[in-house]
C-alpha cells in the first residue's frame, strides 16, 4: 500500500513538474508580451484573453489539489459587472476590471513561484526514487564501466575508492526510505505553496462568506416560492380536473341504464378532461425539470426551448461534456427567463444564445435586438417589476448566485441587450454527471 502510494505520488509529481514548468513559463511569457503590446492597443485585446487562460490554469490546479490531496483553494474572483462589449473601449473596460481584481495579481505572482519552487517540490518524489534506485543499480554495472559510472556525460561516482561499493547502497536505501515516507507530503507541500499565493486574504474571505450567506437566504426564499407555485398549480389545475372527472364518472354510472346516450356524452367529456389533466401535469413537470435536460443535456434543452419561442432564436453551444445537474438546471431556466423577457417586454425579433465553457466557467450569453432599457438594479425591463422567487432579472441573479455565479447586463436604450451568465464549474465527460 505504501509502495503504491509512493509510486502514485511520483507520477503525480512528474505531471505537476511538467505542467508547472511549461505552463507557468508559457503563461508568464505571454502575459509580459501582452502587457508590452498594450501601448499599441493590441494588448488591450489580448491581455484579457491571457488572463482568462491564467485563471483557467489556476482553476485546474485548484481542482487537482482538491482531488489529489483534499485541499480546497478558494478563488475569490471579483464578479465582472458587465459583459464584454465590442470594440477597443469594451476590451479596455474588461481589462481594467480584471487588473483591479487582487486575485489577478496573486495568480501572476504565483506563476513565478510555481515555475521555480513549485517545480522542485513536485519533482522531489520522483528524484528520491530515481537516485535511491541508482544507489543499488550503479554498483551492479560497476564491472561493465571500467571502474567509473557516468550519467549524462558527467562522472557520478568513482567506485574504485574504498567503501564506495558499500556507501552507495546505504545512501540509496536512505533515499528510498525517505521517498516511501515523504513522497505524498512533497505533493501536498506543492499545493500548499500554491494555496499560500492563491488564497484570498481573510477580509476577502469574510466578504465572500457574507455573500454566500445572502445567496443561501435568497435560494431558500426562491425554493419556498417555487414550492408554493407547484402546490397552487396542482390544486387549481390537475387536482381540480381529477375531482371533476370523479364526479362525472359517478354521473355516468347513474345514467348508464336510464340514458345511455347521455352517459356516452359524459364519457367523452371525461376522456377530454383526462387528456387536459395529463397535459397540465406534463407542463408542470416541464417547469420543474425538463426531461430533455436530463436526457440530452443543456445544449439540446436550450435548442428545444428556442423552437417554442415566437421570435427567431439562434443557438450556439460549445460544450465538450456536461456539468452538475443543478448547474444545468439553473442555466436552463435563466436562459428561459431571458428569452421570455426578450419576447414579452423587449419586442425582439432575433435573439442569439451562446453557451460555452472557458477558464473554468460555464458562460451563457443572450443577445436580443429589442428596444433595450433593461435595468438589473430594479430587476427587469422598464415598467416591469423585479418579481420574486425565480422570476425577473433579480430572480436570475439569485438563481446563479447560489452557485457562486454572476449575471452581467448591458442594455442601452434602443438596444441591443446582452445578458451574460458566468458560473464556476467543471465539465464531466460522463453522460450523467449527477450520478
Amino acid at each position: 500500500m505504501r509502495i503504491r502510494r509512493t509510486l502514485l505520488a511520483a507520477a503525480r509529481g512528474l505531471a505537476l513538474a511538467l505542467v508547472s514548468l511549461v505552463g507557468s513559463i508559457t503563461l508568464t511569457t505571454l502575459m509580459l508580451a501582452s502587457l508590452a503590446w498594450t501601448v499599441t492597443g493590441i494588448g488591450v485585446v489580448t491581455t484579457p484573453i491571457v488572463l482568462t487562460w491564467v485563471r483557467g490554469f489556476a482553476n485546474y490546479r485548484r481542482a487537482w489539489a482538491h482531488s489529489w490531496c483534499g485541499l480546497t483553494i478558494p478563488a475569490g474572483y471579483r464578479p465582472l459587472t458587465e459583459p464584454p462589449r465590442p470594440g477597443l473601449r469594451g476590451h479596455g473596460r474588461r481589462l481594467t476590471a480584471m487588473l483591479r481584481d487582487p486575485a489577478t495579481w496573486r495568480e501572476l505572482l504565483w506563476l513565478w513561484v510555481d515555475a521555480s519552487a513549485g517545480f522542485l517540490l513536485a519533482l522531489l518524489p520522483l528524484a528520491l526514487l530515481a537516485y535511491g534506485l541508482a544507489g543499488f543499480v550503479v554498483p551492479l554495472v560497476y564491472g561493465l564501466s571500467g571502474g567509473r559510472v557516468h550519467l549524462v556525460g558527467t562522472e557520478l561516482a568513482d567506485l574504485s575508492r574504498p567503501g564506495a561499493l558499500v556507501l552507495l547502497p546505504v545512501v540509496g536505501a536512505a533515499l528510498l526510505a525517505l521517498a516511501l515516507v515523504a513522497a505524498p507530503s512533497f505533493v501536498r507541500a506543492h499545493f500548499r505553496l500554491a494555496a499560500a499565493f492563491l488564497t484570498p486574504p481573510k477580509t476577502g474571505l469574510a466578504a465572500r462568506v457574507a455573500h454566500l450567506a445572502a445567496s443561501r437566504h435568497d435560494v431558500v426564499d426562491a425554493s419556498a416560492a417555487e414550492l408554493r407555485r407547484i402546490e397552487r398549480d396542482l390544486h387549481d389545475g390537475a387536482q381540480a380536473r381529477l375531482v371533476a372527472m370523479g364526479m362525472t364518472l359517478g354521473a355516468v354510472e347513474a345514467l348508464m341504464d336510464k340514458d345511455p346516450a347521455k352517459a356516452r356524452e359524459l364519457l367523452a367529456l371525461t376522456r377530454q378532461s383526462s387528456a387536459d389533466a395529463l397535459t397540465e401535469l406534463r407542463d408542470l413537470v416541464q417547469g420543474i425539470h425538463p426531461p430533455v435536460l436530463a436526457e440530452r443535456g443543456l445544449g439540446d434543452a436550450v435548442r428545444a426551448l428556442a423552437l417554442r419561442m415566437p421570435m427567431s432564436v439562434e443557438v450556439g453551444v460549445e460544450l465538450t461534456g456536461r456539468t452538475e445537474a443543478p448547474v444545468e438546471t439553473a442555466v436552463y431556466f435563466a436562459v428561459s427567463e431571458l428569452l421570455t423577457n426578450a419576447a414579452k417586454h423587449a419586442g425582439a425579433d432575433r435573439v442569439r444564445v451562446t453557451i460555452r465553457h472557458a477558464g473554468g466557467l460555464l458562460v451563457a450569453e443572450v443577445e436580443d435586438d429589442g428596444k433595450g432599457g433593461a435595468v438589473l438594479a430594479s430587476g427587469g425591463v422598464p415598467g416591469q417589476g423585479a418579481g420574486s422567487g425565480s422570476t425577473g432579472l433579480v430572480g436570475i441573479r439569485r438563481r446563479v448566485g447560489a452557485f457562486d455565479g454572476t449575471l452581467a447586463l448591458n442594455s442601452p436604450a434602443g438596444g441591443p441587450t446582452v445578458a451574460r451568465l458566468e458560473i464556476p464549474c467543471v465539465l464531466f465527460p460522463a453522460r450523467n454527471p449527477a450520478g
